[in-house]
């Protein structure tokens, strides 16, 4: 029986499409009502096969060969506005093409790419699935998500996650963990959580490493609470990391980058089919880094590989099987800097006044994803994660708030032998209905995750320091003793969650749902556990489509917490969790077909339930109650895009009015630790499309901010600053393959800046910026 999909006359202007990878027949059944096209095809010739994304403005025979791509069909015009798909033509190579095959269709205008093709140089991104685990566009998503895709990435050279947040506002970053673990500030609110692929990485503020990006799509950041699909977490957001995903397409890069500070960095990237009908698909990223600091006494050596093989076992089942290695060697750098007499001693940034804390860690990750398409409105899909992270860690930091005679600073060394092992499965069913004028994207869903955690920590004395006149001694001289904090812990999270996105009449959209939380924690040593920690938090959004290019929206999300079950209570009984709500109304704009897009927004989040003093209780008793308050509320603006051919810019600003608003511990009023009133960044690139320059790109941006406070009202503020940044690149053809040579230079006037300090006499500390740094790159694509 043939497949036939009539509909009215074709204009044969540009036009835009946004067809994600499917099963063929769904995709030209899309086509067809998109482009006015009458397409006539036996149903079996199309049944096993699955066609390419088509995204952006293509003529609609040019879209028709787009999807048909490698699928071994072409499309026959046989009336006016009417194809026919059948087999292709055997090629050959010494005889004119058949009048009657459609042509080679040629991009009119601008090129455009799919979101995920490694030619993609888009600054702004139409959709996300992130916010709703549905790949809804974001004009129609009541939540504000903002997307870093790989064009950024790779304009910026970030090989640090973090580095590419400045590109968002509300977002700002610190230096914890000895600079060894993702230090995330969103809307004010500190995280040591990140997402990957929506699984969860919680390095708990442990010297473990930061994020690799050999295998980094895109970021996705939610803002405002994100529990409602990703349970337990602090309310000012969330990152998800998008890794890059098996293409049927071949593509090889190979990219070598050196830099200032003995940094060079190779990395890998490879996919393509393993069977002739691109059923079988691999991808291959890796990297190995070596690098030294304008630090003393600080380095590191990175090794990455992430394989990842797809099946797709029908035009309608997918399964997929992913694995991550890392072996990091690194050095813990507290950035001790005493504060004495009022203000910081003066030394060089350069000075490191602790030993080479010696830090290896060894994570493995494997994953297992499938997916199955039931029909074209029901779809369902799983994942198992097993992320598995052993750590040996040598932290050294000052041991006294006062220094001794001679200017000596007391110093000791902690070693921690640690594993952190995490499992994790969820499962999601989707479906689309109409119930009259009404049209619905059920998501119903659940998780469960588990963590196991071991540490066994030590401690000694260091020798101690001259800090005006440092001699380095990394000699122990007092014998090794328990730190008394070690632990082996265990805990379970299940989440149920239910979501509704409906679509009515006159560009209205409703987005409902909930999450019920429920949390076990245990020790195994002691064989005790704590009592449940469980919630319902909801969320819900309207938005409000004007036109096309206009949308205003509003929501109302909770949020479920950290645990306050390590506090002490004068009865006691354990302290609730953390919970927050949030209050956020915006506008979105789209234009030039979604290439450039803003976002302004208002939000005002309220945390509660936060630790503090029982002012019912002794001073010294240190009990606690559960009755603090955090306030973080303020107007957010986002704009990214293109604004003419070749011209992507990057504009963000943020002020964040973040107070204490419940304290007994004397806080009340005081602003949050680290978090500036005012953050803004620009990005601007220019990239020559034709003529002789065709291949030049030039660039630069500037980022801004206020001070911070360390936020324990000691009056004491860093300086706000503002560092520059220069890009120059330059790409050519060589034979089929592509040649780019690169140059970024960050902190171009060589600023001497602080982003945040923590006071604390001999033993505080500032996070200290980069001086001005170069970072240059070949890369071979093919």
């Amino acid at each position: 029986m043939a497949g036939c999909v009539s509909l009215a006359a074709l204009a044969d202007e540009l036009r835009q499409f946004d067809i994600p990878a499917q099963a063929l027949d769904g995709a030209l059944t899309q086509l067809a009502d998109q482009a006015d096209l009458r397409l006539l095809y036996p149903a079996e010739l199309v049944a096993k096969l699955r066609s390419q994304p088509l995204t952006g403005r293509h003529a609609p025979e040019q879209a028709l060969q787009i999807l048909l791509h490698a699928s071994g069909l072409s499309a026959r015009k046989t009336a006016e506005h009417t194809f026919t798909v059948e087999a292709a033509p055997a090629k050959q190579s010494a005889e004119p093409q058949s009048a009657a095959t459609m042509p080679a269709v040629s991009v009119v205008g601008e090129a455009v790419y799919d979101l995920n093709s490694p030619d993609n140089r888009d600054y702004a991104v139409r959709a996300a699935a992130s916010a709703t685990k549905t790949d809804t566009p974001l004009m129609e998503t009541p939540v504000n998500i903002q997307i870093i895709p790989k064009a950024v990435l790779n304009d910026q050279q970030i090989i640090q996650m973090t580095d590419a947040l400045k590109n968002v506002a509300g977002a700002t970053v610190s230096h914890g963990s000895g600079g060894l673990s993702d230090d995330i500030f969103l809307r004010g609110f500190r995280s040591s959580t990140f997402f990957r692929n929506g699984f969860r990485i919680d390095s708990q503020f442990a010297s473990i490493g930061t994020r690799q990006m050999a295998n980094v799509e895109r970021l996705e950041v939610i803002k405002g609470p994100a529990a409602i699909m990703y349970g337990r977490m602090e309310p000012g957001g969330m990152v998800n990391v998008v890794t890059k995903q098996p293409l049927a397409t071949p593509y090889y890069a190979l990219q070598q980058q050196f830099g200032s500070f003995d940094l060079y960095r190779t990395s890998l990237d490879a996919t393509g089919p393993l069977s002739d009908d691109d059923t079988l698909l691999y991808r291959f990223n890796g990297s190995f880094e070596s690098s030294a600091s304008f630090r003393d006494l600080v380095d590191s050596e990175r090794t990455f590989i992430a394989p990842m093989l797809t099946w797709n076992v029908s035009p309608r089942t997918q399964i997929s099987l992913e694995m991550e290695y890392r072996h990091d060697n690194l050095i813990d750098d507290n950035n001790t800097w005493p504060y004495l007499n009022g203000g910081f001693i003066n030394m060089p940034r350069s000075r490191n006044l602790m030993e080479a804390g010696k830090v290896r860690v060894e994570e493995k990750l494997i994953g297992l994803n499938w997916s199955h398409q039931f029909n074209d409105d029901w779809s369902i899909k799983q994942r198992f994660v097993a992320d598995l992270l052993d750590n040996v860690q040598h932290w050294t930091s000052a041991a006294a708030d006062t220094l001794l005679p001679g200017n000596l600073l007391p110093r000791s060394q902690t070693l921690i032998d640690g594993t952190h092992n995490t499992y994790f499965t969820t499962l999601d069913l989707t479906g689309r209905f109409a119930t009259g004028p009404l049209a619905h994207t059920l998501l119903l869903g659940g998780d469960y995750y588990r963590v196991d955690h071991i540490s066994d920590p030590y401690s000694a004395e260091l020798a101690n320091i001259d800090v005006y006149h440092p001699v380095h001694n990394a000699d122990i001289v007092s014998p090794w003793v328990s730190a008394g904090w070690g632990g082996n812990n265990s805990a379970d999270y299940i989440g149920i969650y239910a979501q509704d996105q409906i679509k009515l009449p006159h560009g209205l959209h409703v987005l409902g749902g909930f999450r019920y939380q429920y949390v076990k924690q245990w020790d195994n040593l002691s064989h005790t556990a704590q009592p449940v920690d469980d919630d319902v938090t909801p969320r819900v959004g309207v938005l409000w489509q004007a036109q096309d290019w206009l949308s205003f929206y509003g929501n109302y999300i909770e949020n479920f917490g950290v645990s306050n079950q390590w506090a002490i209570s004068a009865s006691g009984k354990p302290l609730p969790p953390e919970s927050a709500q949030q209050w956020e109304i915006g506008s979105k704009f789209e234009f030039f077909d979604g290439k450039f897009s803003a976002t302004l927004a208002y939000y005002d989040i309220t945390k509660q339930n936060v630790v503090t003093r029982d002012p019912n209780s002794p001073f010294n008793s240190n009990f606690s109650i559960a009755a603090g308050e955090v306030r973080s509320r303020g107007p957010e603006v986002d704009i990214r895009g293109e604004l003419l051919p070749g011209w992507n810019l990057i504009a963000t600003y943020s002020n964040f009015d973040t107070r204490v608003t419940k304290d007994n511990n004397g806080l009340q009023g005081n602003r949050l630790y680290a978090v500036p009133r005012n953050v803004g960044s620009l990005w601007s690139t220019y990239d020559v499309l034709g003529g002789e320059l065709r291949g030049v790109k030039v660039g630069g941006g500037v980022t801004m901010r206020d001070g911070s406070t360390d936020g324990t009202g000691d009056n004491y503020q860093t300086a706000g600053y503002a560092t520059v940044d220069l890009l120059a690149a330059y790409s050519w053809k060589v034979d089929k393959s592509k040649l780019t040579a690169q140059l970024n230079v960050y902190n171009l006037l060589d600023k001497s800046y602080f982003t945040d300090a923590y006071i604390s006499g001999a033993s505080s500390s500032r996070t200290i910026g980069t001086p001005r740094a170069f970072l240059g790159s070949i890369k071979l694509e093919f």
